[in-house]
């Protein structure tokens, strides 16, 4: 009889309610596990360091344009209605996405070609340029051609993702990821503060910096000061960052999973290198296909909300919004960017060391609703507060309003950490170590597809929605609830399909 035979004609001693396999095989299956579960990798500390100095890059140059998009279109004099403005500011945002859409894959490719650190090194430098190119620029054609660069060179952000998974692995990912994340709040608390506090220096301090070069470009001192942070990283990074790209290391072989071994001696086979998949076998397995579509649908509600909440802020209270000058919208989004950092800090290690990646990401998801539908809340309060006579709100209105703003970012923030929880689930179920790139390339592409004219279409929204008072002004925001709760829906199909759920 065979031991499947004595097994299945063995019930003696089980029912329904007994395992089906031995106490004496859980107890061996038991410590085969305790036996493989892998040691602590050491935290590559100098690694990571330069890592985040080189991410601290984008984000300050990025956000360092919110505050005073709106009023440089309006400066540009692109029109007389200042309902359309947020048109504009759209416009300008979307070519930037559109142009890191068509670079970000060809970025990532390249990088498994030449390695990580020049692919890396080339983005900054060219951030850098587009960003004084910026601030230099007179006109609407010169702004876009300038965003436009600023993208292409931004496309880098897979490969920066995709050193970190390579100097990370699945024991001390818990605390390399969370302090990583810790470089974009950092850089969106650094950038609106330079971009509310330096834009119009001029007007602002006539004393101090009163020249007449800032007077005819009332924009260039925010864009200077942040590409002076990005020529600091450049250094740094160029002294720190090593690269980690397997075939480019110097003198430095992983070990081959095709040893062999007889008696004393230790003969090691050549191990045949993974290549990296298609696109279209990346698409098929389901876990990136559903990383990518829910990639989508979480940087285009992001991106939206980040686009109109500026327009919120910056629109008059009586047409919805709050009136805030460019240095208030600054303060705004500084605070958003201390609330992230303090969430990635205190928070997000936690998160991850206690629930799986994929539930977390399910729960963030779940929170985008939320966030749009606070927002009518905050202008009830300026409309209450409102003194119709000086047109100022009263010391007990601006409390409230305040709160109600660290509020509704706090809300934002913790939505947000889908982004990081997104790279980590990315990292996880690619396919091979040499896909790693393709992986990151393709959801990050999908992301920046969505940031292409999410600002565009969600500004234009905005503006129809006031200009022909649709739904009382609202219309746009009962249409991000709806896709809100699409892209939560979405978001299931991650923890259906993701290989720690499965197994």
């Amino acid at each position: 009889m065979t031991p499947a035979n004595n097994i299945a004609n063995d019930t003696t001693n089980y029912d329904e309610t007994s395992p089906l396999l031995r106490t004496t095989s859980n107890a061996h299956n038991a410590e085969a596990q305790i036996a493989e579960k892998p040691k602590y990798t050491p935290l590559p500390k100098g690694q990571l360091t330069a890592l985040c100095i080189v991410r601290l890059v984008e984000p300050i140059a990025f956000t360092q344009v919110f505050p005073y998009v709106n009023e440089f279109m309006s400066d540009l004099h692109l029109t007389d209605d200042p309902s359309k403005i947020g048109f504009y500011s759209g416009l300008v945002e979307s070519v930037f996405a559109v142009s890191q859409l068509c670079s970000i894959y060809q970025w990532a490719r390249l990088s498994d070609v030449i390695g990580r650190r020049p692919v890396i090194f080339l983005g900054i430098i060219g951030l850098v340029i587009t960003t004084l190119m910026f601030g230099l620029s007179k006109s609407l054609a010169s702004v876009l051609v300038a965003r436009c660069l600023g993208g292409l060179f931004s496309g880098n952000i897979a490969v920066i993702h995709s050193v970190l998974g390579e100097i990370t692995d699945s024991t001390n990912q818990m605390v390399a990821f969370p302090i990583y994340g810790l470089a974009w709040p950092i850089g969106s608390i650094i950038g609106p503060l330079i971009g509310g506090a330096f834009s119009q220096p001029a007007s602002k301090y006539p004393e101090i910096l009163g020249y007449q070069f800032l007077k005819d470009y009332p924009y260039f001192l925010p864009c200077f000061i942040a590409s002076t942070f990005a020529i600091i990283g450049i250094f740094l990074g160029f002294i720190s960052l090593e690269e980690t790209l397997p075939s480019k290391r110097n003198g430095k072989k992983s070990a081959s999973p095709n040893a062999s071994t007889n008696g004393d001696s230790v003969t090691t086979a050549p191990a045949l290198p993974e290549k990296p998949l298609s696109v279209s076998k990346l698409l098929s397995i389901p876990i990136i296909s559903a990383l990518a579509l829910s990639g989508f649908m979480l940087s285009y509600i992001g991106t939206s909300f980040d686009v109109v909440f500026v327009l919120f802020c910056y629109s008059p209270i009586k047409s919805g919004g709050l009136a805030f000058s460019a240095s208030q919208i600054g303060y705004s989004l500084a605070i958003a960017g201390a609330i992230g950092a303090a969430i990635q800090l205190c928070i997000m290690s936690y998160l991850l060391r206690t629930f799986d990646s994929a539930k977390i990401y399910c729960f963030c998801m779940s929170l985008w609703p939320y966030t749009f539908l606070v927002l009518p809340f905050l202008n009830l309060i300026a409309r209450a507060g409102l003194d119709e006579t000086t047109g100022e709100l009263g010391t007990t209105a601006v409390a409230f309003l305040w709160v109600g703003i660290a509020f509704v970012l706090l809300l934002t923030k913790a939505a947000c950490v889908a982004y990081g929880v997104s790279m980590i689930l990315t990292k996880e179920n690619a396919p091979n170590a040499a896909s790693l790139g393709q992986s990151n390339g393709l959801v990050q592409f999908t992301m920046c597809f969505a940031r292409s004219f999410a600002p565009f279409v969600v500004s234009a929204l905005f503006a129809t929605s006031l200009e022909y008072n649709l739904l009382g002004g609202y219309l746009w925001l009962v249409i991000m609830v709806m896709v809100s709760f699409l892209g939560m829906t979405t978001s299931r199909k991650i923890k259906q399909n993701s290989a720690k759920t499965i197994g």
